[in-house]
């Protein structure tokens, strides 16, 4: 990153020595309900949980999970792994539940933030990931920016959007609210919430009855153009302006701009993703840029920016529940031979439940047991959550703090801190970073330590 670094990279690095972090094994006390308790204290949990020793947690946990599977079967369990580890932990992690746990009941983050973007890339392009760096903004004309801040949410790749826009690179920024890079945008269109569609099948228009697309690109690269373009023929800006409130001089201008740009560029973030139409986002998305031609060269691509600092490693590496590492689908017999002769266990052929439909399959019942490594489902997804994890017969929770989570687990095993291990992060880019252990490790200081 050319030494550019957020907030957290910069300042973020006493968390480890927190008073409230977890350096010792938790385990439930005897009569305690599962819950979130009003009056506990994260930071003194000993009034829920008591201290144990790690081979009493260990086998606590583990003969809990396999005592599940051993009375329901392997779909009895299930695994929520996380973005915030690294790739090597998101490997072992999906390792353990499919030939530990024996299913595909794996998954994490990413289904809840740019999984529609994933489908969309995957069924227009053959690949989910982005097909440019950040870095490249510098090399483009254009950059349309839609549906993220990154000022805020992606701070190091903001600076170079900064850098591009100092340079003379043209940003539109398409986004229903304000934020800090409108200071740095040629155009900042606000739409209204919800019009997306309308406002990239309009700009689609433009470019298809002005031929402002490229002929020898899409002859050479794509499929389909001609549906697309009867598709939208209707669609013009001005039919379109009242549903996403932008004028249509503004619309034919930013598709001009874009369309005739020698080299442009698209980011976006989970404004877009986070939709009930967020695949029908993306496709429009990709297929201005297929249009256009502006992929596949230097200063031009698709960029949906990640969220957390590993989601696209943990993907890769196979914390997903409907393929295996480096996307290899489940089903498919001749690439599953290949795992179980490298693991030496038969896999599971079918795809696994996603992180929405294992809690719904423990309300139902059907999953009782879990390991939750690095994630807060108890968060982010509130009522329906917290009911699933306290209905769970066994729950294992891995994490640096008592956090809503472990508050409904069994077992609490505490978990390492970026500057305590190695290990290597796939960012937004794709670029493989590895990060070295920089401090001593809280969980080997000895036998005196308490937690709290």
């Amino acid at each position: 990153n050319q030494g550019r670094l957020c907030v957290k990279g910069r300042f973020g690095v006493d968390y480890p020595n927190h008073p409230a972090r977890l350096t010792r094994p938790l385990i439930r006390r005897e009569g305690v309900p599962k819950g979130m308790d009003p009056g506990f204290d994260p930071a003194n949990p000993l009034t829920h949980f008591r201290e144990a020793s790690w081979e009493e947690a260990l086998d606590l946990a583990a003969n809990g999970l396999t005592g599940l599977k051993v009375a329901h079967g392997p779909d009895a369990l299930a695994g929520f792994g996380s973005a915030k580890c690294s790739n090597e932990e998101a490997w072992l992690f999906q390792k353990l539940v499919r030939t530990g746990f024996g299913s595909n009941h794996v998954d994490h983050c990413t289904r809840l933030c740019h999984a529609s973007s994933v489908a969309a890339l995957m069924e227009c392009l053959g690949s989910g990931a982005v097909t440019a760096s950040f870095m490249q903004a510098l090399e483009a004309d254009v950059v349309i920016l839609t549906g993220c801040n990154p000022a805020v949410n992606h701070p190091v790749a903001a600076t170079y959007f900064k850098q591009a826009a100092r340079n003379g690179t043209r940003l539109i920024i398409l986004d229903p609210r304000g934020q800090a890079l409108d200071a740095y945008a040629w155009r900042s269109v606000r739409f209204t919430p919800g019009g997306d569609v309308a406002l990239y099948n309009a700009m689609l228009h433009v470019i298809v009855t002005e031929k402002l697309y490229d002929p020898a690109y899409i002859d050479a690269h794509t499929e389909g153009f001609e549906a697309l373009a009867t598709s939208v023929v209707d669609m013009t800006p001005e039919a379109m302006a009242p549903r996403c409130g932008v004028e249509p001089g503004t619309i034919r201008e930013i598709a001009r701009a874009y369309a005739t740009a020698d080299k442009a560029m698209i980011f976006w973030g989970m404004g877009i993703s986070q939709h009930v139409h967020g695949t029908d986002n993306a496709r429009c998305l990709i297929s201005l840029a297929l249009a256009c031609g502006h992929t596949g060269r230097p200063g031009t691509g698709l960029h949906p920016l990640r969220g957390q600092n590993n989601v696209q490693g943990a993907s890769d590496a196979g914390l997903i529940p409907m393929v295996l590492p480096d996307y290899q689908p489940v089903g498919d017999a001749q690439l599953r031979a290949a795992f179980e002769e490298l693991w030496n266990t038969p896999l599971d052929a079918t795809p696994g439940l996603t992180v929405v439909e294992i809690m719904d399959a423990i309300v139902a019942g059907t999953i009782k047991g879990m390991y939750i490594l690095g994630e807060n489902p108890a968060m982010s997804d509130l009522n329906h959550a917290r009911a699933a994890l306290a209905s769970l017969e066994h729950l294992v929770v891995q994490d640096l703090f008592v956090t809503e989570t472990a508050q409904f687990a069994d077992v609490i095993l505490p978990a390492s801190a970026w500057p305590e291990k190695e290990g290597t992060v796939t960012n937004t880019n794709r670029q493989v970073q590895l990060g070295r252990a920089a401090a001593v490790h809280v969980l080997d200081r000895g036998e005196d330590l308490r937690v709290g």
